[in-house]
């Protein structure tokens, strides 16, 4: 073992010690030593739903065909795929930003965590973080052929229990007033994983809360974190469920994190400036540029890699070069179709999952403009199709994170009706995706301004 090695568990111990912060006795120390590239896989919003849960019959078909697009009937298939990519490319880490579970099904955790335990197995350790989603949720369902019915939920002790092996045990830090906690699967890159979301009231108010926020007692404790980090001369990667920044111009309620300006500026003390989260399943990268001291981070990033659950079923790949001294991101999809030929398993959709799942989620945007614009009575049958049609195009483009590809709106008559239509939630969400303009999405490059 490395003196530095030595050094940044020894420190760490004692300064958490002072702190106050909570260790755990069973800590691992860093497996990846100073000087070593390390790999990141990146993924979040997997919404697991066990297999046990649902008995395909109407009640699903139904609860399927009302919702936003996740591919429920085949997550069992797209994890096991997502598997058979992590042991074929044997990442050094995996990151979980929130939402494994559909709605917080007791079940669904259980079943979760054993499939995470399978790749930890094959030598890719796994860091996860709850979402709004999964603990104390009110609409945690199972399905029989005919109806819906109440399941087990979790509270946050047991979210704890469940996934202790899956970074708690690892964490060389935890938050006495969160989830949050401080590992370090590398000496050179640690993780600040933060449990921004609002659960505790969830039952009184019969809703699982959407929106986030940070305590003033966890901001005290990332910046005890934030010291730690910068005495062992490591680097923070920040990880959280909540995005740091706006992704769309009309759907930040709710997403963006209560008061981001008050939080970037508390993570400008604390030297935090790449963030990653999930949250709004679309494929986005934003920044935003500070102005402030010379010596505190100016320019802010927050990646949100794509559901899991929802086309195009992609993931992030964030490598850390400490030759080059960068960050380096960008997106790969799951190969279920690979899969599936592998298993030997004839299923059309599987075998053409791809076009299968464009289909599904294109389909489901077309729907839905197509219906709104006919309660409009507004346009005739041609017009409702081109619109309908460019709203679909529109939509898949901005969840696979390619929106930003310029192919002709300007003529086109689809993309003309909405600019000229009446406002309404539909026309302002659409004319956000072609504002999208901020940076490309799908890739990504860091410098770190100083590395020892």
């Amino acid at each position: 073992m490395s003196k530095r090695k030595n050094l940044a568990i020894i420190t760490g111990l004692i300064i958490l010690a002072l702190v106050g912060c909570t260790n755990t006795a069973m800590a691992k120390p860093s497996r990846i030593e100073s000087g070593e590239a390390t790999t990141f896989f990146i993924t979040t919003d997997i919404h697991y739903l066990a297999g046990d849960l649902i008995h395909d019959g109407d009640a699903f078909q139904q609860y399927l065909a009302a919702g936003d697009g996740k591919q429920l009937n085949y997550l069992d298939e797209i994890l096991e795929a997502f598997i058979r990519d992590i042991e074929q490319k044997t990442p050094d880490v995996l990151i979980i930003s929130g939402d494994l579970t559909n709605n917080g099904e007791k079940e669904s955790h259980l079943a979760l965590a054993r499939k995470l335990g399978r790749i930890e197995e094959s030598g890719t350790s796994v860091y996860v973080i709850p979402g709004n989603h999964d603990i104390l949720n009110p609409w945690a369902l199972g399905f029989n052929e005919n109806e819906r019915y109440f399941v087990e939920s979790i509270n946050d002790k047991e979210f704890n229990k469940i996934y202790n092996d899956f970074g708690y045990t690892e964490a060389v830090s935890k938050d006495k007033h969160s989830l949050s906690y401080l590992a370090t699967p590398s000496d050179d890159t640690w993780l600040l994983m933060l449990d921004t979301n609002k659960y505790k009231d969830n039952k009184m108010l019969g809703i699982p809360q959407t929106d986030g926020m940070i305590k003033e007692e966890t901001f005290q404790w990332i910046e005890k974190c934030s010291a730690l980090a910068k005495e062992n001369g490591a680097t923070i990667i920040t990880v959280m469920h909540h995005n740091l920044l706006d992704h769309n111009e009309v759907m930040r309620s709710g997403f963006t994190i209560d008061n981001n300006r008050d939080v970037i500026e508390r993570f400008s003390e604390y030297g935090l400036n790449l963030v990653l989260s999930g949250h709004i399943h679309i494929q986005d990268i934003s920044s935003y540029e500070k102005v402030g001291s010379s010596n505190a981070p100016q320019k802010f990033f927050d990646i949100v890699t794509s559901s899991l659950a929802v086309y195009p079923q992609q993931y992030g790949v964030l490598d850390f070069s400490p030759e080059m001294n960068t960050f380096d991101y960008s997106t790969a999809f799951v190969d279920v179709e690979g899969w599936a030929r592998e298993e030997g398993i004839y299923d059309k959709n599987l075998n053409e999952f791809k076009r299968y799942s464009y289909d599904f989620f294109a389909d489901k945007a077309y729907d839905m403009a197509y219906t709104f614009l006919e309660e409009e009575s507004t346009y005739d049958d041609r017009q409702k199709e081109l619109m309908a049609r460019t709203f679909e195009q529109a939509n898949v483009k901005y969840f696979a994170g390619t929106d930003n590809v310029d192919e002709g709106r300007s003529t086109s008559a689809g993309y003309n009706l909405w600019q000229e239509a009446s406002p309404s939630f539909m026309k302002r969400y659409i004319l956000s995706i072609y504002n999208d303009v901020d940076m490309e999405d799908n890739s990504f490059q860091m410098k770190l301004e100083s590395y020892d």
